[in-house]
């Protein structure tokens, strides 16, 4: 059979269309073959990736995936870490080991380091079997959210608000003059003057809107240039600094050299009736 692509990119998909015959194309998430033909199983937006074929779904609960950079709010505190809500019907556990680089004696007081109600930029490191999440605050851009409001969105239309290498949030960052950090499970945190940030969350409300349209990023410069009036033109707030893990005294220190250790020249004085010192035992 000659491979054939019966779908363009970009076009909304119903469970059970085929999207293209032969054997020249692969099925992606959202998609699975029979016999030569590829089938969708889900609603969707197809995304034509050379030769395979993806469906970005429409509507949807987020589902937690391993290294995902999400935005999550502290929903409990326990012995060993804090429980956070991750927009998801599974919860993430923030380990202490996790959180902070300091040592935090047994039974100490961890609303010193995240406190109930308080929204984190994290990652998520592990998804087991049974969808237990575990998070982690090591890693560059990792912080507890200060200021600003988080609005929801769908989360299978988070990649569209991103764009391709971040350019759409780019976009809105730089007309609204607005600090914008998206996570992947639909939560966003947009910090700024609050006439700037009421535009960049309807040119978000737009995105997600108009995600199955093409040509939406000219679309969202219309959008802006028509509502520069309301913008306020303010200088951007500067990225707060990352807290960098303190490291360990034995590894600041200088190694001693093999000559220089104490066992040689700190070694006591030889007495009467000692047995010789053997150098081979302790090389």
């Amino acid at each position: 059979m000659e491979s054939k692509l019966l779908i363009q990119d970009k076009e909304i998909a119903v469970p059970g269309e085929i999207l293209a015959e032969g054997m020249d194309f692969v099925p992606g998430p959202g998609t699975y073959r029979i016999g030569e033909t590829i089938v969708a199983s889900r609603l969707g937006l197809v995304q034509v990736d050379g030769r395979a074929l993806k469906l970005i779904p429409m509507s949807g609960k987020y589902m937690p995936k391993r290294d995902d950079t999400i935005i999550g709010q502290v929903v409990d505190i326990l012995f060993s870490g804090w429980r956070v809500d991750i927009n998801s019907a599974y919860p993430g556990m923030l380990n202490i080991k996790d959180a902070t680089s300091d040592f935090v004696s047994k039974g100490a007081d961890l609303t010193q380091y995240y406190t109930f109600g308080d929204y984190i930029v994290t990652k998520i490191t592990n998804v087991t079997s049974q969808k237990l999440v575990d998070l982690s605050m090591r890693g560059p851009g990792l912080k507890k959210l200060k200021g600003g409001r988080i609005i929801s969105v769908n989360p299978s239309k988070v990649p569209r608000i991103i764009g391709k290498q971040g350019s759409m949030v780019s976009l809105i960052k730089e007309a609204t003059y607005s600090r914008i950090t998206v996570g992947q499970n639909g939560l966003i945190w947009i910090d700024g003057e609050p006439e700037n940030e009421l535009v960049a969350i309807e040119a978000i409300r737009k995105i997600e809107n108009e995600a199955h349209l093409a040509g939406l990023t000219e679309k969202v410069k219309e959008f802006l240039d028509a509502n520069k009036s309301r913008i306020k033109e303010v200088e951007m707030k500067p990225e707060e600094p990352e807290e960098q893990p303190e490291r360990f005294e034995r590894f600041d220190r200088e190694r001693p050299r093999y000559g220089d250790r104490p066992r040689y020249n700190d070694r006591p004085p030889r007495r009467e009736g000692d047995r010789p010192f053997n150098r081979r035992r302790f090389s």
